[in-house]
């Protein structure tokens, strides 16, 4: 696809197609990607253009993503640019309180998505969208594109009795949607019925990935620092919920995976062997510098994607985790709870959705089996979400 020129939500506003937020004392949920198109941060640019912000509000790794680690809680502090109050909405308190709240007229959320369930910032927009219900606030969103695009979706659905704040409404693994989709989705079916306004994006269409925008890159969170990690992230997190290494604390996470335990060739040669589509594996070994395994020699894999468009990292990711079981199957564990805010559900199960994958690679089922089933959620997702899309 020919490179486009896309605009996102925060220049149009900054355009003056919001010129009625102007005079409204806000708040701003944003973090290292709020930048304009020429790299300026959402805060200065906002301030800049003469709009009235009282507040900034930080989500998972902060405000200015200066928490490097994940699960690292921030706490309140002024920002070190613009003076301004900086609340943190990743911590004890993940939905603003009405004293965060107090004095503004609107909060607008200007947050980069990556198109999967279990990252947090979409769940951050869904419970600041309660809160500015309840508070009788405004909610605004600045959209922008989904970097691995909005023409496709995949993995299960969240079952009810698994949501946890990687999860708290039924969306499918890859959702396939912007956040400004899933709020209006968020606001009518699920019923959050806060006072909502999405400022969309201007010449985005749904097959578009990232490098069709022509906006420049800006790493989101630390451990996803390219697009290329934005491409595996969708079956690679589900390692999380394991005591597999996903390759946080090495320069290539989600992309690089192994542990101690495994023997590298013999990893690759069984993955390559499923034969799976648009990527190819090649053995490893690594030491990731924090996490797991953190200054232990890891054996494993790097994930070369060779076609994007072709590539199932869900599926990849299945048959990842069946190949560890089987090559070390008394070394091979799920990670055990807390995660997440969670002590109960155990961390893979609510990466997943439901408890499928568990159960099904430990019966040593097959990839096509762990997965029957997700088609028909999948259409029926679509089928509720298909009057919120935005964008052809």
């Amino acid at each position: 696809m020919s490179q486009g020129h896309v605009r996102t939500g925060l220049d149009s506003v900054l355009a003056g197609s919001a010129d009625h937020l102007r005079d409204t004392a806000c708040g701003l949920i944003v973090h290292p990607a709020s930048v304009t198109s020429d790299l300026t941060f959402a805060a200065d640019a906002l301030l800049g253009a003469g709009f009235d912000v009282r507040a900034l509000f930080g989500p998972q790794h902060g405000a200015r993503g200066e928490k490097q680690d994940n699960m690292i809680e921030s706490e309140f502090y002024s920002d070190p640019v613009t003076g301004l109050p900086v609340h943190s909405l990743y911590g004890n308190v993940r939905k603003p309180t009405p004293e965060m709240l107090h004095g503004l007229e609107a909060v607008i959320l200007d947050l980069q998505d990556v198109g999967v369930r279990v990252y947090t910032f979409v769940w951050t927009m869904a419970l600041a969208m309660e809160a500015c219900a309840e508070a009788g606030v405004r909610f605004v969103v600045l959209d922008r594109p989904n970097p691995i695009g909005c023409d496709r979706r995949a993995g299960p659905v969240l079952h009810p009795g698994f949501e946890s704040f990687v999860g708290l409404h039924p969306v499918p693994l890859r959702h396939g949607l912007t956040c400004g989709e899933l709020a209006l989705w968020l606001n009518d079916a699920r019923g959050i019925a806060c006072e909502l306004e999405v400022i969309p994006c201007d010449g985005l269409r749904r097959q578009m990935r990232w490098h069709d925008t022509g906006l420049p890159w800006v790493m989101p969170s630390p451990n996803l620092p390219t697009v290329d990690s934005c491409d595996v992230y969708p079956g690679m997190v589900l390692l999380e919920g394991t005591n597999l290494s996903e390759g946080r604390g090495t320069t290539r996470p989600f992309e690089f995976v192994g542990a101690p335990y495994l023997e590298a060739r013999a990893f690759t040669e069984r993955l390559n062997a499923h034969g799976l589509p648009g990527v190819r594996f090649r053995p490893c070994h690594f030491e990731p510098t924090f996490q797991k395994h953190a200054g232990r020699m890891c054996g494993g894999v790097q994930l070369h994607v060779s076609d994007t468009e072709a590539f199932e990292p869900i599926r990849t990711a299945v048959a990842l985790l069946s190949v560890a079981k089987e090559l070390a199957p008394t070394a091979f564990a799920w990670r055990t709870p807390p995660y997440e805010y969670e002590e109960v559900l155990p961390p893979i199960d609510m990466l997943w959705g439901h408890n499928g994958l568990r159960t099904g690679v430990e019966s040593g089922a097959t990839v096509d089996e762990i997965m029957r089933g997700v088609d028909q959620e999948l259409a029926d997702f679509a089928d509720n979400v298909a009057r919120f899309l935005l964008y052809e």
